[in-house]
C-alpha cells in the first residue's frame, strides 16, 4: 500500500474521441436513472455481486494512499434487526426535537420519518467506516490524511457500482451512529460514515418527483479565448 516504487501506467485503453464521447454519454444516461429508493424487496442478491461493488469502491483515490476505510457488509437478519432498532431509536430523537424546523421542512417533500423498515427488508446493508488513524507494527498511531474526502470518494464509487450492477440503494445517516461500532464490534479508531442499503426495489416502489439542477446551474467552463 505504501510502496514508493513507480511503474509504467497502462490503465487506460487508447480510444477515439468519438468512442470516448459515446462512453461518457452512456454513463451519464445510466446515472441519470439513479434514484434513492426507500421501498425495497427482500429478493436475495448474490454475495458475489455485492463483493464486486465493494471491491470497486476500494479503488477510489485516497489521501497519501492510506485507504482509510472499512466496509462491513451485513446480510444476517439478526444483525440487521439490531441495526434497525438502534437506528429508529436515534431517528425518533431526531424527529422529536433534535432537528430544527427548517431541517424538518427540507425533509418533508421526501416523506421520511423515524420508521426504517428497509434496514431489515433489503438483503444487504453496507456500513462504511472512516478509519481516523492506523497502528504501526509497534502499536503506535499512524496519522491518516484527508480521511473524510477519501471516504466520500469511496462512497461515490460504491453507489455508482451498485447502480451499474442494476441494484437500488439508499444512503442512510442516522445521527449519531456510534451504535454501529457497538453492534458490528468495530474499534474506537473508526467512525461510521454512511450506511448504504442495497437491494432490488419493491414492486410498485415510488420515489419523490424531484428534479436535478440544470447543467448551466452547476457547470462553468473556463477556456482559452481562441478568437
Amino acid at each position: 500500500m505504501h510502496d514508493s516504487e513507480h511503474i509504467p501506467y497502462d490503465g487506460l485503453p487508447e480510444l477515439s474521441e468519438e468512442v470516448m464521447l459515446a462512453r461518457a454519454q452512456s454513463f451519464h444516461k445510466l446515472v441519470r436513472r439513479r434514484r434513492t429508493v426507500r421501498d425495497f424487496s427482500d429478493r436475495p442478491v448474490p454475495r458475489e455481486i455485492i463483493a464486486a461493488c465493494v471491491q470497486a469502491a476500494g479503488q477510489a483515490p485516497s489521501g497519501a494512499n492510506m485507504q482509510p476505510w472499512h466496509f462491513e457488509v451485513v446480510g444476517d437478519p439478526v444483525i440487521k434487526k439490531k441495526i434497525r432498532l438502534a437506528a429508529e431509536e436515534e431517528e425518533q430523537r431526531f424527529y422529536d426535537g433534535r432537528a430544527n424546523q427548517e431541517w424538518l421542512d427540507a425533509l418533508a417533500p421526501l416523506g421520511t420519518d423515524e420508521q426504517k423498515p428497509f434496514l431489515e427488508t433489503a438483503p444487504w446493508l453496507i456500513v462504511i467506516f472512516e478509519q481516523r488513524y492506523g497502528l504501526d507494527p509497534e502499536g503506535e498511531k499512524t496519522r491518516f490524511y484527508y480521511t473524510k474526502e477519501s471516504i466520500g470518494l469511496a462512497s461515490g464509487f460504491l453507489i455508482a457500482a451498485v447502480h451499474n450492477a442494476g441494484l437500488a440503494s439508499l444512503t442512510h445517516t442516522p445521527s449519531p451512529m456510534g451504535f454501529l461500532n457497538r453492534i458490528l464490534e468495530r474499534p474506537g479508531s473508526e467512525k461510521p460514515f454512511l450506511l448504504l442499503v442495497v437491494g432490488y426495489p419493491a414492486e410498485g416502489a415510488m420515489v419523490p418527483g424531484i428534479t436535478r439542477k440544470d447543467p448551466d446551474q452547476f457547470i462553468h467552463f473556463r477556456e482559452a479565448d481562441v478568437t
